[in-house]
């Protein structure tokens, strides 16, 4: 197991990632992806958008980072999107409050979960001190704190924005044009990645907890009374989970099971989030995460989002903790609903009956020349309250008079004036609010946990060598070309073979610079799966060209004809073999130049 110095080293030599904003002093929560980890994150993307997009059958959208207040008022992110905060009398520093509990208190995982009060006395309790400067924070009051991003839309004071801080929101405020491009069809889901932004109170743990990062993150729009998830594709998968219940035992454990067993025995309580369990174990075991150091553990009660009336997180282990990278809700109708309410648009889909139904409805036809002149400008207001209230409790209108409330001021008006009768009436479909399943994914911190659970260490040629063993799919380079000396037939060769290659899509590395031992470390260490040395034996003679094609984890060695190196090399890296089958039917080679 590697420790968090050691792979902030590597990150940062090796280009992978690193502080933002270095020249000015640095800026904590910013991290700058290097050109390997921009490419191994471009990489983790484009393998989710393959598994979650396209073969789901979903679309994809990109919204914009900036939305107005409104936005926000709806979603409830405006009240209730907040950390605990803690501020050291001393030297000022504002820390985490939560988190200076899981520091310090070894069985407790989630003190978010325990509300500001406990977590004040725990703060008591234990003495803690600040992580700055040591000054006790005992008696310092622990306060809620907004993590969103605050701005300005247009000149001057403009318009009140927020940068968002999930990707979610761009999609729900969108749904009524949406669903016109799904046909108004449900089930029907959307996708985005992209970046969001959360104004953390205490940055920490490298690209882990960051004020900036990426999302990707699929919304699936549902009718809750009739659509049902394809279980079948993932009853078999098998899954380590660790519920609720078994957080709250003394002697609670993981379960080991499968998803289909978890739906009958009733662990995941809603069957779109097992179905998403099911998919997203596979895609993380498909991109290299070891899942021996995995499980889905699902929130408490005080830690479950605004929204959510279940929901349970993916998480890695990295460096002896245990860290989120995915979360799977079940939204309900909430963000549709809000939005329904705040905004002017319809958040709702028309569900057609497989045969017309007739049905009595409580009505009202208001004699708008008798609440005009009593009312005023608050007449409509008057006659629509009445229309509700006829469909919310139509014995309200059994009585001479009839009382309603607009904008906290009642009305009453005469029965006979709203015009109160029940009707027949023939209905061919109704308008609900489709509920919304939510599997939302970290980049930066998969990506993160895919270089930790990658970095190995053995011994090649008596030394100990450094190698990042990253699934092909998502290695930033899937090949590096060498000439092993300067030589010019060597290296007009190279640079021939790494142009062939680049134009069969592959993406390639040349280096020229070093002895070939250390050219293959550098590969080694940013998880290169495969490099191409041209050497002078593979020139020889009138005989085909060859050079010697050495497998990453092995450091195994075969020489291989240049006219056959890219089509063997696609199918490698592309599933359809593996270097095994090469082994099979290539002469190997021994050389002492693996490390040197």
């Amino acid at each position: 197991m590697v420790g968090q110095q050691a792979l902030t080293e590597l990150a940062k030599r090796r280009g992978f990632f690193f502080g933002a904003n270095e020249a000015y002093g640095g800026t904590a929560g910013f991290y700058t992806f290097g050109p390997e980890g921009a490419a191994l994150k471009r990489n983790v993307e484009s393998a989710w958008r393959e598994r979650f997009t396209l073969r789901l059958g979903n679309e994809e959208i990109e919204a914009p980072t900036v939305m107005p207040e409104p936005v926000f008022e709806a979603s409830g992110h405006l009240d209730g999107f907040d950390d605990m905060l803690i501020e050291c009398a001393e030297c000022g520093e504002s820390h985490r409050a939560d988190h200076l509990i899981e520091d310090a208190v070894a069985d407790i995982e989630d003190a978010e979960a325990l509300g500001v009060d406990r977590v004040e006395e725990l703060i008591r309790e234990h003495d803690l001190a600040c992580p700055t400067c040591g000054a006790a924070l005992s008696g310092e009051p622990v306060e809620d704190f907004n993590l969103m991003f605050e701005t300005s839309i247009g000149p001057g004071s403009g318009q009140p924005g927020y940068l968002r801080p999930e990707t979610a929101q761009g999609i729900f405020v969108e749904f009524p044009r949406l669903k016109e491009y799904a046909r108004g069809q449900l089930p029907f889901g959307v996708t985005q990645i992209g970046p969001a932004y959360r104004n953390e109170i205490s940055p920490r743990r490298g690209i882990i907890r960051v004020r900036e990062f990426t999302q990707a993150e699929l919304e699936q729009f549902i009718d809750p009374e009739e659509d049902e998830p394809p279980l079948e594709d993932v009853a078999d998968v098998e899954v380590t989970l660790y519920p609720a219940s078994e957080q709250n035992a003394d002697d609670g454990d993981y379960i080991q099971t499968t998803i289909g067993e978890a739906i009958d025995e009733e662990i995941i309580g809603s069957p779109w989030v097992a179905y998403f369990l099911g998919v997203a174990q596979g895609w993380y075991e498909r991109v290299g995460v070891d899942m021996d150091r995995f499980r889905f553990r699902q929130h408490l009660a005080g830690e479950r989002a605004h929204y959510a009336a279940d929901c349970w997180d993916a998480e890695s282990e990295v460096g002896g903790n245990w860290i989120e990278i995915a979360g799977f809700a079940y939204r309900g109708d909430y963000d549709l609903r809000k939005h329904g309410e705040h905004s002017e648009d319809r958040f709702t889909v028309f569900k057609r009956y497989d045969e017309p139904k007739t049905v009595e409805r409580a009505t009202v036809n208001p004699d708008m020349s008798a609440l005009g002149p009593e009312f005023g400008g608050a007449a409509g207001d008057v006659a629509d309250a009445l229309q509700e209230l006829a469909e919310s409790d139509p014995d309200a209108f059994d009585s001479n008079e009839v009382t309603v409330d607009v904008d906290g001021e009642s009305y009453t008006i005469d029965t006979d004036v709203a015009n109160f009768s029940v009707e027949e009436q023939t209905e061919n479909g109704e308008h609900i609010t489709p509920h919304v399943v939510e599997p939302s994914f970290g980049v930066g911190r998969t990506v993160y946990t895919l270089l930790d659970h990658a970095y190995s260490e053995d011994t090649v040629d008596d030394e100990t060598r450094t190698y990042l063993s990253l699934a092909p799919e998502i290695a930033p380079t899937d090949v590096a070309v060498f000439p092993l000396v300067g030589d010019d037939d060597l290296v007009t060769t190279a640079d021939d073979v790494a142009d062939e290659l680049r134009a069969a899509g592959l993406s390639v590395s040349y280096d020229d610079s070093g002895s070939i031992g250390r050219r293959y470390r550098r590969q080694d260490e940013i998880g290169t799966p495969f490099c191409v040395t041209v050497d002078h034996e593979g020139l020889e003679g009138d005989s085909e060209p060859t050079v010697t094609l050495r497998e990453r984890d092995s450091a195994s060695q075969l020489r291989i004809s240049v006219a056959d190196l890219a089509a063997e090399l696609e199918a490698v890296l592309a599933g359809d073999g593996t270097f095994a089958d090469l082994q099979d039917r290539y002469e190997r080679v021994d050389t002492d130049v693996t490390t040197a």
